[in-house]
């Protein structure tokens, strides 16, 4: 799978729509134009190609108009499309540990995606540096501006709100939209033409407690990170989990729409599926299988109600899959649990 085409949460382009109709365009179409749809974008699950968001983002700014459309869009984005890695920046301890959650577990948003504190590029001791990057492979002006400036609403955010004291900011790519208006956004002088994305901040900032934060909040976020994602990358087979789980019972996608959210063919997925040891229908099974185990455990449902929550079309296909599963019944399950919980 070429670099560019790497999923990224759909949540990205949430306020798009609005954002482009607002500015005398029209979103629904926008999206359409490139297979998305609002629908899609509000799934917390869904995944599509960084490519066509990048492609999307030139598009738009090139239609309308208005070079300054990725700092529009991280201007008025919700922070909390970045999950629980937003729940765990905002209750961390302090800026620098907020900081490291997003080292370490951005690439939840985008496995293409990647930020880190580094020393401070023109050598000043008192400042370090916020690099956000992406392996795409290409400089995409539009993507750049959003992502870099997300990562200043964060940095924001975490130390207060208002100004924390930035330095300056450089970009990798030539000035696309006039100079007062990035240093208007920032805050702080812009340098364009950089080797990388980059925000210049003083480093005694990285020890400023984050105001408001909840230890237990953070705790909770950070813990499922890593016990979901505590990986360098997102496997596909993760990916792939994620998207089924996301989407029990008979709407339950099938290869073709799973890999469609992917922006891949579905024998690329098979074959990436095949790479980590996995197979798209044994996946299918795994999730099934344990979510018809907490429901018939858990709950009071009919086996026929359960059997149609988890995509099986009777009563007697579960009972078949339940024998499969845990060589017993589901009555028998279900009495076993209620034997344990008395």
């Amino acid at each position: 799978m070429r670099d560019s085409d790497l999923p990224i949460r759909a949540g990205i382009l949430r306020g798009l729509p609005a954002l482009v109709t607002e500015l005398g365009g029209e979103g629904d179409a926008l999206l359409a134009a490139y297979g998305f749809d609002a629908e899609q974008i509000a799934q917390h699950d869904a995944f599509v190609s960084l490519r066509r968001v990048e492609q999307l983002l030139e598009d738009g700014a090139s239609r309308l108009g208005v070079p300054d459309l990725g700092l529009r869009m991280a201007a008025q984005q919700d922070l909390h499309i970045l999950g629980p890695l937003a729940i765990a920046m905002e209750n961390a301890a302090t800026v620098g540990d907020a900081l490291l959650s997003a080292d370490r577990f951005l690439f939840v948003l985008s496995p293409a995606l990647s930020h880190e504190v580094i020393a401070d590029p023109l050598g000043n001791q008192s400042l370090v540096a916020l690099r956000y990057a992406s392996t795409t492979g290409t400089v995409s002006p539009q993507s750049i501006d959003y992502g870099l400036g997300l990562v200043h609403r964060v940095v924001s955010v975490v130390s207060g709100g208002g100004s924390y004291g930035l330095r300056s900011v450089q970009l990798p790519h030539g000035r696309i939209a006039p100079e007062a208006v990035y240093r208007e956004y920032f805050g702080a002088d812009v340098s364009f033409d950089s080797p990388e994305a980059i925000l210049r901040i003083p480093r005694q900032l990285l020890g400023v407690p984050v105001v408001g934060g909840n230890e237990v909040l953070r705790d909770i976020a950070v813990d499922f990170l890593e016990s979901h994602f505590g990986q360098d990358e997102v496997p596909m087979t993760d990916l792939v989990l994620a998207i089924l789980e996301g989407q029990p019972g008979p709407d339950r996608p099938d290869l073709a729409k799973v890999a469609r959210l992917l922006s891949l063919h579905p024998r690329s997925l098979q074959r990436l599926l095949v790479a980590e040891g996995a197979g798209f229908k044994e996946l299918v099974d795994r999730v099934r299988r344990e979510q018809a185990r907490k429901l018939i455990r858990t709950t009071k449902m009919s086996f026929s109600q359960i059997a149609v929550q988890v995509g099986l079309r009777e009563q007697s296909s579960l009972t078949r899959a339940v024998q499969r599963w845990f060589g017993t019944s589901p009555s028998a399950l279900r009495r076993d649990a209620d034997d344990a919980s008395r």
